[in-house]
């Protein structure tokens, strides 16, 4: 295997194209062996090996910079830059990360998980590099499905206008996000698609910005030569590039959408290897109760960042929302706003997405939803420890950055029945912003309140003494367990409560517990500082009552195993009891 000689991107170098080409195959099997074992981003590795062939070959990495976006397509530049063992050694797999890591190589120079920031992150690269008198290529790299975030757009505007020195754009177009494209933004790209660069109307020459356009993105020699154009520029320029998602799997580039990204699957039928079971889950109901909702409520309107999955609206679901549905593209911000403006107009807006992403819409919710007071629902996925792992992705934070926004309510659900009861009340009330975090463990079943309207009041499920243990949302179930092992260990039978509201208290419950109760116990599946626990310790601050927070530390945590994360914070049954009895 040729690819056995490459340590390097020097090594690249001294091979010809038919050899590049022949490497570019072994690349894709590299592909092939993490994938089907272990999963990943799919269709957009597969559809840019070329490139980064070509880029590597041409430019000199490290000291010439690469910054890729969302950097989910930097397999083929890991294993170009010393990493291939982390795609043909099974058991080093964990030896590289989803994304670019400055931790792993010299070749990589920031940690990204999230879209539409490597412009922006590359022109500072590039401005840097000018101050200090530097010579050097800056190259971000960036799918076409990424253009529609705001950053990416803000980034153009200040490249093309701002910066007079080398800066080298590649425009991975590959006509897909995750899902469909939405936006006028695509309309112009097809054009420059079908007149091969030279449509009229040029979105990337309107911001000041020269350009450059290649047809056959996924043909070593052609990128060759239109790299080999730009290679030491002396000002900024854009390299739009057409490549074919998913390519070298014919299912991929087929159904690009469903390969965005895979599970560990059979490599002869595509099929998933991982079976997690035919049984209930939040992700399906949801989707469910969206369409239900759509067709007997004409005033429902589902608005989504491209991220339709994030809630199962696969492109069946979509076609049926018809009207009901608006994907705004990678743009939380205007998502949220468009929201706030629907909901001011009489309509009943839902917005969906991960966690993790509507943290960019921080300032439209405290601004345009909040202090405005409209009735938009916000439903976050992937909210929960054992989510989604990644640095970049962590859903952990949420809880401790939203409940602190005035005028905004957020909803922890510990229940299919509570979850379903709080959609409906949300969707259908017409006073107050509305958080709901989708549970991110097993379906479980209880009886629940139809309405919400008495603000932040909190459910006592199990009247008891001395002890009371607190447990918002996904975690209401280890609550019930720690219950039951306190009064099986200590010979009590503690209160168990499910506030249901984590961004306000229910004080009239609070006090009631300092009647017969010593300690109480919080427990939350988010950070702890600024969280939901910490609300209660600092209402019993001046009392006698003990109190006892248990959730997450304020750190960026990796690949974690989602057991050894609770034992490693003392949230394990076990411990907690210890604490008790301690306490």
């Amino acid at each position: 295997m040729i690819l056995d000689t490459i340590n390097s991107p020097k090594d690249l170098k001294k091979y010809s194209v038919p050899e590049l080409e022949t490497i570019a195959g072994e690349i894709r099997e590299g592909l092939f062996n993490r994938l089907t074992k272990i999963g990943g981003h799919f269709g957009p590795n597969f559809g840019f090996v070329e490139a980064t062939i070509a880029l590597h070959y041409v430019f000199d990495s490290p000291k010439d910079k690469f910054v890729f976006d969302v950097s989910h397509q930097a397999y083929t530049h890991k294993m170009l830059t010393g990493r291939k063992a982390g795609y043909f050694d099974d058991k080093r797999f964990s030896e590289d990360s989803g994304y670019t890591n400055p931790d792993e190589s010299e070749h990589d120079f920031f940690n990204i998980g999230h879209t539409s920031t490597s412009i922006a992150l590359a022109l500072g690269l590039a401005k840097g590099r000018d101050v200090l008198g530097k010579k050097e290529n800056i190259v971000a790299i960036i799918g076409d499905g990424s253009l529609s975030g705001g950053e990416a757009m803000e980034a153009l505007s200040v490249a093309g206008s701002e910066l007079n020195s080398n800066f080298i754009i590649v425009v991975n177009d590959n006509e897909m996000a995750i899902a469909e494209t939405h936006g006028g933004i695509y309309k112009n790209l097809k054009a420059l698609r079908d007149s091969k660069g030279k449509a009229e109307n040029n979105w990337f020459t309107a911001f000041g910005l020269d350009y450059l356009y290649e047809e056959k993105g996924n043909d070593i020699a052609s990128l060759i030569k239109v790299f080999q154009q730009v290679k030491d520029s002396n000002h900024p320029v854009v390299v739009h590039i057409h490549t074919q998602k998913g390519k070298g799997y014919e299912l991929a580039e087929k159904d690009k959408e469903s390969w965005h990204w895979c599970m560990p699957f059979d490599r002869s039928t595509g099929k998933p290897t991982v079976n997690f079971g035919s049984g209930e889950s939040y992700f399906g109901m949801t989707s469910q109760y969206i369409v239900e909702k759509a067709k007997k409520d004409k005033d429902f309107v589902v608005v989504t960042p491209a991220m339709p999955m994030a809630v199962g609206l696969g492109p069946k679901e979509r076609k049926i929302l018809g009207n009901q549905y608006i994907d705004t593209g990678i743009a939380e911000e205007a998502a949220v706003a468009i929201a706030s403006g629907i909901a001011k107009n009489g309509a009943k807006p839902l917005v969906v997405t991960n966690m993790t992403f509507l943290q960019r819409a921080y300032d439209q919710i405290s601004q345009d939803v909040c202090i405005n007071k409209t009735h938009v629902t916000m439903l976050m996925n992937y909210s929960s420890f054992d989510g989604l792992t990644d640095v970049t992705h962590l859903g952990i934070f949420g809880l401790a950055a939203f409940t602190n926004i005035p005028n905004l309510v957020v909803l922890c659900p510990s229940s299919a029945e509570e979850y379903i009861s709080m959609l409906d009340w949300s969707i259908d009330q017409k006073d107050n912003p509305v958080l709901i975090l989708i549970p991110g463990n097993q379906v479980t079943h209880r009886p629940a309140d139809k309405n919400y309207d008495d603000l932040n009041r909190f459910k006592i499920e199990q009247n008891g003494e001395k002890v009371a243990v607190i447990a918002l949302g996904d975690f209401y179930q280890k609550g019930e367990e720690v219950a039951a092992a306190i009064k099986e260990k200590c010979g009590f039978t503690p209160t168990l409560i499910n506030p249901r509201f984590a961004s306000g208290l229910d004080e009239k419950v609070l006090r009631e517990l300092e009647k017969n109760h010593q300690l109480v116990i919080t427990l939350e599946d988010g950070i702890l500082e600024g969280g939901f626990g910490q609300k209660i310790a600092s209402f019993y601050g001046s009392s006698k009552m003990l109190v006892k927070n248990y959730g997450l530390g304020k750190k960026f945590y990796d690949r974690y195993n989602p057991a050894e994360l609770l034992r490693e914070c003392g949230m394990t049954t076990e411990q907690i009891v210890e604490d008790v009895k301690a306490l």
